[in-house]
């Protein structure tokens, strides 16, 4: 357990780097089986997104379509790592406050900057505050942390696609995977000096991994270790997504119908769940879904 108490209410938002934001939209709109929520355009930054808002987190598919310097990075991560998951932002109650308590952990961060945003469609405005952190100080992964300021109603929940019904779309993130070779720098990261609950953390040899399992906002962060170093990759990196759904069988026959790589559903790892893998398209993402048996 972390000694600190969290200013991270939530893990806020996950970032997807994709190159057709359109083909992207079509992509996860399939697979959630719910339309955006918010669609917009970033002046002088050179990128473009669509955001679908989940019961626990929303996801953000960005994609460069001009030139800046979001574009740039972009760019250059689709060119090193192909299109996958970008990014995550940790959610924040109280930003001035966090950053002086982050930083008091030994966690350099921006001051908190503001921020806003409008939908193309509707005209709705969303503010909010970030603060920032070099990814020297988070073992190069691009993360950082948000307050929002409103209105709540700005990013309404993703609605059912047409035909869809709430037992066969995804409902919200069951968890996401970091990959690490060094599992207790990534303890110290998130446990020591974001402040965010360990749940567990225990070994498997019959796995081959270390897992330890962080919990903000009913959302897991699973960071993975392979005990077998020649599998470990050579810096920390995001990998995959589990997504929630109420009734799997009825979640792997609409993907099908709808043209997506699905498995059958099967036994997941932990007790009382099932799970099936959508195979492609994801947009470089390994992607699970998993419910409630």
């Amino acid at each position: 357990m972390s000694p600190h108490t969290s200013e991270v209410t939530a893990v806020d938002h996950l970032i997807v780097a994709v190159r057709d934001l359109a083909e992207a939209e079509k992509t996860y709109t399939a697979i959630f089986g719910r339309a955006p929520s918010w669609r917009g355009t970033h002046p002088g930054m050179g990128s473009a997104n669509v955001l679908y808002r989940l019961a626990n987190t929303y996801v953000e598919l960005l994609a460069p379509v001009a030139e800046g310097p979001t574009a740039d990075a972009l760019n250059a991560h689709l060119d090193k790592a192909g299109e996958g998951i970008f990014g995550l932002a940790l959610g924040l109650a109280d930003a001035d406050a966090a950053h002086a308590a982050f930083a008091a952990r030994g966690l350099a961060g921006t001051q908190p900057m503001d921020g806003s945003g409008t939908d193309d469609r509707s005209g709705a405005t969303r503010r909010w505050r970030t603060v920032m952190f070099p990814r020297e100080a988070t073992n190069g992964l691009f993360l950082f942390a948000i307050q929002h300021l409103g209105p709540d109603d700005a990013l309404p929940p993703a609605p059912l696609s047409d035909g869809v019904s709430e037992a066969e779309a995804v409902a919200a993130c069951d968890h996401a995977v970091v990959l690490t070779p060094d599992a207790e720098a990534t303890k110290s990261l998130f446990g020591g000096k974001f402040g965010i609950r360990l749940a567990l953390d225990h070994t498997k040899p019959e796995w081959g991994v270390r897992q330890l399992f962080f919990r903000a906002g009913g959302l897991t962060l699973e960071i993975v270790e392979p005990l077998d170093k020649e599998k470990a990759p050579k810096a920390e990196r995001f990998w995959g997504v589990a997504w929630k759904v109420p009734d799997i069988a009825a979640a792997v026959a609409r993907l099908a119908k709808a043209g997506l790589d699905v498995s059958e559903v099967r036994k997941g790892r932990k007790p009382g769940t099932e799970v099936a893998t959508i195979r492609k398209p994801t947009h470089g993402v390994p992607t699970l879904l998993i419910s409630e048996r």
